[in-house]
This record gives C-alpha cells, sequence and structure tokens, in this order.
C-alpha cells in the first residue's frame, strides 16, 4: 500500500507540473482529428536516437498520424514527465526508447493507466503490458563485431594483448547483452579484458578521460570496445595523445556517417551497426496494425550489420539508408 499511495502522489505531481517538450510536431497528415503518436526518448542530441526519430516520423506521415517527439536529455525524471504530457495531450500511441530498461516500467504503468498503447524501440523494459518490442539483436551483433576485432588482432600478432570496453549504462537490457555478445567473441578467441567503464555523462570529455584511463592502467592494452558511436573521435584522440595510434585499435557499436571513410581506412577496425531508421519505422507500423485491430508480433528483433573494410562496399546501401537514414524515399 505505501508503495502504491507513492505512485498515485507522483502521477498527481507530474500531472500538475509544466510539461517539458524538445523537438518538433508535425501538421497532421489528414486535417484537426488526425490521430497523434508520441515518440519519448532518452536524448535526441545523439545521432542514434535522431536517425530513429525519423524513421518514427517518416512512418508517421505516410499513414496519416501527427507525430511528436519528447527527448527527455538522459534525464529519467524528464522522460517521466514527458510521459504525463504525452498522456494529457491525447495520444493515440506512444513509441518509447526510454534512458534504461527500469525508468521503462513506470511509463508503462503510467500508460495503461490511460488506456494508450506503447510500443518499445530498443533499450527494452524490466517488467510490463506493451504492444511490441522493437529490438536490435545487441548480443549476436556485439559477438560478431567481437569476432572481426579477434581476427584483426591475431593478423597483427596482437592476439595476447587485452581489450578494454567503454560501455553503456549496464543497467540497460541492450548494454547487458552486448557486453556478454562481445565477451563470448573474446573468450572464444583466448583474448583478455582489460576492464569496462560506463558511461553516465555520454560527453566527450567522459569518453576521452575513460579511454585515456584504460590505456594507462593497462600496457598490454591493444584494443578499445566503445559501445557506441557518436564520441568515438574522444576514444582517437586519446589513443592517440597517449602515442598509441600504431598499438592500439577502435572498434564501435553503431555508426556514424564518417565512418564511411574511416573503416576503409583502417582507422577503426569496423562497427556493429544497428538500424535506427529501420527500428523507427517497425516500431510505427507496429503500433499502427494494433491501433486497426490487427494481430501483432510481440518481440521483433533486427540483425546488426557487423561491418569492416572487408565488406563495407556490399553493405553500403543498407547502411546509408536502414543505419544513417540516408537514401530514403
Amino acid at each position: 500500500m505505501p508503495l502504491l499511495r507513492s505512485m498515485i502522489c507522483l502521477i498527481l505531481l507530474l500531472s500538475m507540473a509544466a510539461p517539458v517538450y524538445s523537438g518538433e510536431q508535425l501538421s497532421p497528415a489528414e486535417g484537426q482529428n488526425a490521430k497523434k503518436l508520441a515518440y519519448i526518448v532518452s536524448d535526441l542530441r545523439i545521432p542514434f536516437w535522431d536517425i530513429m526519430w525519423r524513421g518514427v516520423k517518416q512512418r508517421a506521415e505516410k499513414l496519416a498520424y501527427e507525430a511528436v517527439v519528447y527527448s527527455a536529455n538522459n534525464s529519467a525524471k524528464t522522460e517521466l514527465q514527458h510521459t504525463v504530457d504525452a498522456i494529457k495531450q491525447g495520444v493515440s500511441g506512444i513509441v518509447v526508447s526510454p534512458t534504461n530498461s527500469s525508468a521503462c516500467v513506470t511509463i508503462l504503468k503510467l500508460a495503461k493507466k490511460a488506456g494508450i498503447p506503447v510500443v518499445i524501440s530498443d533499450i527494452g523494459t524490466d517488467a510490463g503490458e506493451y504492444v511490441a518490442y522493437i529490438s536490435s539483436d545487441n548480443r549476436d551483433g556485439a559477438y560478431q563485431i567481437g569476432k572481426v576485432l579477434a581476427e584483426r588482432m591475431r593478423t597483427l600478432n596482437w592476439q595476447d594483448g587485452r581489450v578494454g570496453i567503454v560501455a553503456i549504462p549496464q543497467k540497460r537490457a541492450n548494454g547487458q547483452a552486448r557486453t556478454a555478445g562481445f565477451m563470448q567473441a573474446m573468450k572464444e578467441a583466448g583474448i583478455k579484458g582489460a576492464g569496462i567503464s560506463q558511461q553516465e555523462t555520454f560527453s566527450y570529455q567522459e569518453t576521452y578521460d575513460f579511454s585515456a584511463e584504460l590505456i594507462k592502467e593497462s600496457s598490454d592494452l591493444r584494443a578499445i570496445w566503445l559501445q557506441g558511436s557518436d564520441r568515438y573521435q574522444a576514444a582517437l584522440d586519446a589513443i592517440h595523445d597517449a602515442g598509441k595510434q600504431d598499438e592500439i585499435l577502435l572498434i564501435t557499436f553503431d555508426a556514424e556517417p564518417e565512418f564511411l571513410d574511416l573503416i576503409p581506412k583502417r582507422i577503426l577496425v569496423g562497427a556493429g551497426m544497428q538500424q535506427p531508421f529501420l527500428m523507427g519505422e517497425k516500431a510505427v507500423e507496429a503500433l499502427h496494425a494494433h491501433l486497426q485491430g490487427e494481430a501483432v508480433e510481440k518481440e521483433v528483433k533486427l540483425p546488426v550489420l557487423a561491418v569492416s573494410a572487408d565488406n563495407i562496399e556490399q553493405q553500403l546501401p543498407l547502411i546509408r539508408r536502414n543505419v544513417l537514414g540516408l537514401d530514403v524515399q
């Protein structure tokens, strides 16, 4: 009972608070009575989420929905305020990419109470009811990119060196899966780990400091795996400033447009590329099908592209559209 009373009080307080909105609102595709969808996202400043939002937006437009986006700037508290605001706006459905899996539980509770269906796109949830969960196969994707790194280390005869990890938060289900898959690949290759640091602010300085710390603490460090992509330059700078650019490899998860040049040049060994634009499209399609009374697949797991200098040319059409949101019709 105390927990229930606390939840009710929280909902009442948030409903009275001024909503925090970030992003853009689209004009209704079919006049003032067009249905509205909300995309609640952890941090639109991160390119991955911006690309996913563009996938959500494009598919919503084509299905005659108005779409709004709420970016929490990586704050679970702000995210909760956005959920209350979206509910007050009377949205027909919510697509959510939460700050973390535990925070998603409360979002789902609030939406259920309001009778609003939710599709989760990436990150995941620890509990709760939802229409569908659109995710990447994080474990297999991390495993496959781990194998790419192991092969490169073998080619260079560096297999006795260690690999450090700059990770996304491990309280996220996708973070746990990435670490597990990658470590499996390292274990199979007989390559030892050099520690793991978890990002909190996702800033350049944080990523630089974590990378520099790994380099300082492990004299036999041969590679850093960055579990994201947008702060890749911080890791490269830390390697360069240590004078180790010919001794330490960098490999990432996800992708940036610059990777189309960096991977062929082997400045980056490769990247495990999720398909955020496609994920956004699939999330809206699932929500639309549910609103139309159609059966919806509960769990949809999209493949992660393990991209290296050896296969980037063949993968380029998928990378440009589904990964980077380019060349979209």
